[in-house]
């Protein structure tokens, strides 16, 4: 069974309120004041200076449980948003691979379903160490994959999604293996949505009706999810969100009945949305503050413009 060795974040030091950002990008204020009165944002991070090798260089830096076991990574695998993020022929993951010594490992980036491709990244991994040779062996030897996001800012759409959220810069590496006594994955289901492709901030319209349909969307995959896993919701100890805003969370919230102050949303305010690390970024905050004890199940939830919604259920 897929599981979650560890998880270690980078977020750049520098710290920039939204307002700061609107009047960079020249939104209307009464867009900024929905980011921060209705939608809980306050900060996000970023690093002007800073390369997404840095991003990422970062992340792995802080990964200790990789130090040793660079021989046992098999698979790299780079979740995105953003299909591009470097020109041609420029490739950040080819160069960190070196860089880390892992050469041998086979390494792709994911990117198939925006901001909720960390967790098919997750799914992706566990479905490789299956079958890998070597995947039943011993503790301690099996092979394992690493996995990466986090990304720049570096256009307007990637910078802001409109009505929704605004980006930041932070980065996330996990390790995962065949099977171990943490943080084991019980179910993932995903739902694409391919009526609400489209450019957002263009499209008035799509942005309405992508809007409507997200509680409804979002929940159904949540639902999937735990049936999947033979959990019923009221057995989830904590959710652990995309941290696109907090009136989302609110709304599922009182839809489901699920505690509000059981969906972890302290990052949204001094964070903002990392893109497809929030899951990461989330789970290592639950970790270090002890929200999870061993046997707790917990899901992880995400939405991608496109439109994905995905949600993973595991066991702490």
């Amino acid at each position: 069974m897929t599981a979650l060795h560890a998880v270690a974040v980078h977020l750049p030091p520098a710290s920039v309120p939204i307002e700061q950002v609107g009047q960079r990008l020249g939104l209307p204020d009464r867009q900024t004041v929905l980011f921060r009165r209705f939608h809980g944002l306050d900060q996000v991070r970023l690093d002007p200076d800073g390369t997404v090798e840095d991003l990422l260089r970062g992340a792995v830096g802080a990964l200790t449980a990789l130090r040793g076991n660079e021989h046992r990574v098999a698979y790299v695998l780079y979740a995105t948003s953003l299909p591009v993020q470097t020109p041609y022929p420029h490739n950040p993951l080819r160069e960190l691979r070196r860089e880390l010594g892992l050469e041998h490992a086979l390494a792709f980036k994911v990117s198939h379903h925006a901001c909720a491709s960390g967790l098919l990244a997750i799914d992706l991994a566990g479905r490789l160490l299956a079958g890998h040779p070597g995947a039943a062996g011993p503790a301690g030897s099996e092979p394992l994959a690493l996995v990466l996001a986090g990304e720049k800012t570096f256009t307007r759409d990637a910078q802001v999604a409109p009505e929704i959220s605004v980006f930041s810069e932070g980065a996330a590496a996990c390790l995962v293996g065949p099977g171990g006594d943490r943080d084991r994955v019980l179910s993932y289901r995903a739902a694409l949505r391919g009526e609400y492709d489209g450019r957002l901030a263009e499209d008035p319209e799509l942005l309405t009706a992508f809007n409507r349909a997200y509680p409804e969307l979002l929940e159904g995959v949540i639902r999937e999810a735990l049936a999947a896993a033979g959990t019923r919701l009221e057995e989830i100890k904590l959710i652990l969100p995309h941290n696109a805003n907090r009136i989302s969370w609110r709304s599922l919230s009182r839809r489901t009945g699920f505690p509000l102050e059981r969906i972890l949303l302290e990052n949204v305010a001094p964070y903002g949305h990392c893109f497809a690390a929030d899951a990461f970024i989330n789970l290592h905050t639950a970790t270090r503050q002890g929200l999870l004890r061993p046997g707790d199940r917990y899901l992880v939830a995400a939405a991608g413009v496109g439109a994905a919604f995905s949600a993973m259920v595991l066991e702490h």
